[in-house]
């Protein structure tokens, strides 16, 4: 499993030998790999205008280009937007909330990544991008090593996907975590990418209660310190600003505080079961639903769902 930003061959279809050679010598003479592009096949020709582009068939022989269009920037803030002042309206009757729940789009946006890549062939080569490879190549990427290997839904491991797939890799959370929904002032280049991960992670953790180490308290915190924290971690759009702002000797790891002793056992799932299996999640109507967790928080009280948590906590341990 690859990632990159798009190829930059534009209107004149310009070629690059390198890329050309290191993606032909991933693959045996004869084997065929796969490039999931996360752009409409229009927007991807639209970007060849601009300077970007695709890879060309002819100088890309053994890879078979499919695109899976995924929401990113605009259309998906507006749908984030949606659904926050939808739930936080109290007046609105069952049918009105049903419709206004549908016409956010938020759960097609939430379906749309699961499961992120089709099935392929054992051991085939996929290359991931969309445009920057910033966005939605993460949020694809992200998702199938979290539904293909097991390390990665652990605590630990789960903390390493985010660094390496999210932070490392460039994810501008400065631009898109701007600010909140509920904010009147709406930045341009803001978009909720990470919400929707974490949303599909929680998709994921509610079909597979015993298969994540970690329960839906992690999420929450992670949301909470993508958009404000006290931490350094999750600061900047990339490494070279957090290295030009000197964030790692300036701040504090949010990493280091969540895997305190005290700290860590606060985000634990008590059902937790290692689970060497893929966890292919279902994309049927009926399983996928509203995250209330998340968006239903400053409304509904919580007070019961808590002590259902610690009964479920004391019996495990019992």
């Amino acid at each position: 499993l690859l990632r990159s930003s798009q190829p930059l061959t534009g209107p004149n279809r310009r070629r690059c030998r390198e890329d050309e050679k290191l993606l032909g010598s991933l693959l045996d003479e004869g084997e065929r790999g796969f490039i999931i592009d996360t752009r409409s096949a229009q927007a991807a020709k639209q970007a060849r205008m601009g300077g970007g582009g695709t890879e060309p068939k002819s100088s890309y022989p053994q890879w078979r280009r499919l695109h899976r269009a995924l929401e990113r920037g605009r259309p998906l803030q507006e749908s984030f937007i949606k659904l926050v002042e939808a739930c936080g309206d109290p007046s609105l009757s069952m049918d009105r909330w049903l419709s206004r729940l549908d016409s956010s789009r938020w759960l097609g946006h939430v379906k749309a990544p699961l499961p992120p890549l089709p099935p392929f062939p054992e051991d085939a080569k996929v290359l991931v991008h969309g445009a920057e490879g910033t966005d939605t190549t993460l949020l694809v990427t992200a998702l199938a090593q979290l539904i293909l290997d097991p390390s990665c839904r652990t605590l630990e491991g789960f903390q390493e996907l985010l660094e390496r797939e999210w932070i490392q890799a460039g994810h501008p959370f400065h631009l898109r975590c701007a600010r909140s929904a509920s904010s009147h002032a709406r930045a341009k280049q803001e978009s909720p990418l990470f919400l929707l991960f974490l949303d599909c992670v929680w998709q994921l953790s509610r079909q597979f209660p015993l298969s994540l180490e970690f329960g839906e308290r992690l999420l929450l915190t992670l949301f909470d310190n993508a958009y404000a924290s006290a931490y350094g971690t999750f600061l900047c759009n990339n490494e070279r600003e957090r290295s030009l702002c000197q964030v790692k000797e300036r701040t504090h790891s949010l990493w280091a505080w969540l895997n305190q002793p005290e700290e860590r056992q606060k985000y634990l799932n008590p059902l937790y079961s290692p689970n060497p299996l893929v966890i292919w999640p279902s994309v049927e109507p009926q399983s996928i639903q509203l995250w209330q967790g998340f968006f239903l928080r400053w409304i509904r009280p919580s007070q019961h769902l808590e002590e259902a948590w610690e009964q479920i906590q004391s019996l495990v341990e019992g």
